[in-house]
């Protein structure tokens, strides 16, 4: 699924879980990525999240607890 990317998984993982999880902007993620000292540009985020971004989506639906 990761193969041929620059980065490693579980920091693709962890730039789309925080981009859909906690409706960041493209912009902030990158913001908190620089922080950590790595350096992803908002277009590689947005890639990420239009390739991989369906995926998580669906595993958010199964975890997430229903609202009372």
């Amino acid at each position: 699924m990761y193969k041929r990317h620059r980065f490693p998984s579980s920091l693709i993982q962890s730039v789309v879980f925080l981009y859909h999880r906690y409706a960041l902007s493209l912009r902030e993620v990158e913001e908190l990525m620089l922080i950590r000292g790595i350096d992803v540009s908002y277009e590689t985020i947005r890639r990420w999240s239009l390739k991989f971004g369906p995926t998580y989506k669906k595993g958010f639906k199964v975890l997430s607890v229903p609202r009372k």
